[in-house]
């Protein structure tokens, strides 16, 4: 198992099982007619796998706008502190179909806050692509249109997820284990 900053990380999805899906995600998401796409990638978490997953969308033949928005539900720690906007996007919504892309979907409150938030806003259609879905954790009922993987009911890190700011360089998902 690697050990990163003294920490044994076990890799619970590897780079060549994450590309192979974000290929296949990026065609089914291709195969849904689109309007006037605006894909809104939610930061931190989101970065690499948005990157990856609209790279994907471009061999797939989809030519999106992209935006970031960042929100906060987490801060440093590992309890949620509510929603609220640290960065907007600059786009106007109204009468987009729009793709939300987050790292992981666990309670819903996040995605949900950015989904209707764009509804607000006049988008013609709101999907949601994630990473992981921590099925085991959510509050309500908010499912993601396209995902990645279902997640165990770990802590996960790296893939652009982090742990008080660490391990979001990680080229793989991975759970700490404990100190090497």
């Amino acid at each position: 198992m690697p050990v990163v900053r003294g920490k044994i990380i076990e890799p619970l999805f590897t780079p060549d099982v994450i590309a192979a899906r974000n290929r296949a995600m990026a065609t089914e998401i291709a195969n849904n007619p689109k309007t006037d796409l605006l894909v809104i990638s939610i930061l931190k978490g989101s970065f690499i796998f948005a990157a990856d997953l609209i790279r994907a969308l471009h061999d797939a033949g989809l030519a999106p706008e992209v935006e970031f928005i960042t929100l906060s539900s987490y801060g440093r720690g590992t309890t949620s502190q509510g929603v609220k906007i640290i960065k907007d996007i600059d786009s106007d919504v109204r009468g987009r179909d729009v793709l939300l892309i987050d790292d992981i979907l666990e309670s819903g409150r996040t995605l949900r806050f950015a989904r209707d938030l764009m509804y607000e806003r006049g988008a013609k259609d709101v999907e949601i692509a994630v990473l992981l879905d921590k099925h085991s954790r959510r509050e309500g009922t908010l499912d993601a249109n396209y995902v990645g993987f279902e997640c165990p009911d770990y802590f996960v890190v790296g893939y652009g997820m982090d742990v008080a700011y660490a391990f979001r360089e990680l080229p793989f998902v991975g759970v700490v284990k404990g100190d090497a």
